[in-house]
């Protein structure tokens, strides 16, 4: 399999299948990261390929800083696309209610991925934003309160919030699935 460096090379160096191999190499990866932020699979999609123009039309300012540096850059890219996509067409929600669950939390191992991934997108989309940039991209509370212009306990206010309600949806998954 040819390295992130090497792929970099052919494309800039306007290698169309070398363009066509970047697509195809990252763009599962890409719409996995999308699904996190946005519940809708074909705007998704819609997200991935304005992503992917982004980054063919972007890729000669990129500076290779060793294995992993595109993907990281791809992810960057996908998820900036995904919080615009989210600004301009939902209604982003920072709600003050805190739902009433238990102390302990669940075990996690007993939730399929899958299950837990909709249960994320089932959070309201601030709690869902918040809770992917903080857990998923290591982003601050400082950054998150500038990549979605609010304030700063406020996006920990909403991580908060966005874990509690997760813990009583995996709570009552695991309670309906008890054998």
């Amino acid at each position: 399999m040819e390295t992130e460096e090497q792929l970099l090379k052919a494309i800039k160096s306007g290698d169309r299948q070398a363009m066509r191999r970047l697509y195809e190499r990252y763009k599962g990866y890409a719409m996995s990261i999308g699904l996190r932020y946005i519940p809708d699979s074909d705007d998704v999609e819609d997200v991935v390929q304005d992503s992917f123009v982004k980054i063919l039309t972007s890729v000669q300012h990129i500076d290779y800083q060793g294995e992993g540096s595109l993907t990281a850059w791809v992810r960057k890219t996908v998820v900036n696309k995904a919080l615009d996509f989210v600004r301009k067409h939902e209604r982003i929600s920072f709600t003050g209610t805190i739902p009433d669950i238990p102390d302990e939390e669940p075990e996690l191992e007993r939730i399929p991925p899958h299950i837990l991934s909709r249960m994320i997108a089932q959070l309201p989309s601030g709690y869902r934003l918040v809770l992917n940039l903080y857990i998923f991209e290591h982003c601050s509370h400082q950054e998150i309160a500038q990549k979605l212009g609010i304030k700063e306990n406020s996006s920990t206010s909403q991580l908060a919030r966005a874990k509690q309600m997760l813990i009583k949806m995996m709570k009552e998954y695991i309670k309906r699935h008890e054998i």
